[in-house]
């Protein structure tokens, strides 16, 4: 395996940069999987029957607690990338570290969200908005879900053997799909919950 040194760990050979070549078109799937789920939700957003109302569900104080712990999750993954790539191999893990810790919190307050919903007879069943809404920040639940685990393997990966071209290719596109996830959640917050409570 040729290894180019002028490159970036993550970039130093053919098959890493046709492995993020190949994540990049996945994310492109991803993005219409969200789009999909996006624009369900925005036709039947109004359509509450005789369930709560945005309105009524959406609290100011776990949104901003989940988007504040998911965007420093977005940071310390770009420092842990950093610090791969300075092989500082302490320093990355450390970073993932807390990455991962960060969207641990996340699903936490979202479980307690969920709960909160469910107890002021908000479910699935309730309306065709409740419907969407639970779909909607579910898939992106579950992502993160996935995540979390895909992180704890590439931790465990690194902690076996160091800092390979193999496990720098797949740490990055790990922070991809993480920074992704970001994204999408800022539109969640920006055009399910702020439009939602206005």
């Amino acid at each position: 395996m040729k290894i180019d040194h002028s490159q970036p760990l993550e970039y130093s050979t053919d098959q890493n940069q046709l492995n993020i070549l190949g994540f990049w078109i996945f994310l492109g799937a991803e993005i219409m999987l969200f789009a999909t789920l996006f624009t369900a939700y925005f036709t039947l957003a109004g359509r509450t029957g005789s369930g709560p109302t945005p309105a009524d569900m959406f609290e100011i104080t776990p949104v901003l607690i989940e988007t504040f712990v998911l965007l420093t999750s977005s940071f310390t993954i770009s420092l842990g990338i950093h610090a791969m790539r300075l092989g500082r191999k302490n320093a990355m893990l450390a970073f993932f570290g807390i990455t991962l810790l960060l969207g641990l919190g996340f699903l936490g307050v979202e479980i307690y969200e969920f709960m909160h919903y469910y107890h002021i007879g908000a479910t699935y069943q309730t309306s065709a908005f409740t419907s969407a809404l639970m779909t909607t920040l579910g898939t992106h639940g579950a992502h993160v879900t996935l995540g979390l685990f895909w992180g704890t393997f590439i931790i465990i990966q690194v902690i076996k053997r160091g800092l390979t071209p193999q496990n720098a290719n797949k740490a990055f596109i790990f922070s991809l799909y993480w920074h992704f996830l970001d994204v999408v959640w800022i539109f969640i917050f920006s055009f399910v919950y702020l439009k939602g409570m206005m």
